[in-house]
């Protein structure tokens, strides 16, 4: 796993992070049964799945799941207006501004 570019692993911890909660979250606001066990299931899976893809490798933690926070709010922006049809309101944008240039600051200095 050493081999492979950190910033790809992270967005990879992203998608899985950010999947995980929106399967969660449909688990949670369905009514059947065996739809609400399945995505609470998938989402157990796919939320360990990043858990372990992002602490794998030996990374300074701190400095890298800063940056990752960056990835994560991106991906999870995307998600929101895919799967739940809730587009980014101008303070989260303004948010999620200062997010990445917090990511900058990590990556740089």
């Amino acid at each position: 796993m050493s081999r492979l570019n950190p910033l790809a692993i992270l967005l990879a911890a992203a998608v899985l992070e950010a999947g995980g909660d929106a399967l969660i979250r449909n688990g949670l606001q369905t009514s059947a049964t065996a739809t609400r066990l399945t995505s609470f299931a998938l989402g157990a899976l796919v939320l360990f799945s990043y858990g372990y893809l992002v602490n794998k490798p030996a990374w300074p933690f701190g400095r890298l799941l800063g940056v990752y926070v960056v990835f994560f709010f991106v991906v999870a922006q995307v998600i929101s207006w895919l799967a739940f049809n809730q587009r980014p309101t101008a303070p989260i944008a303004i948010g999620g501004a200062l997010i990445a240039a917090g990511g900058v600051v990590m990556s740089l200095f």
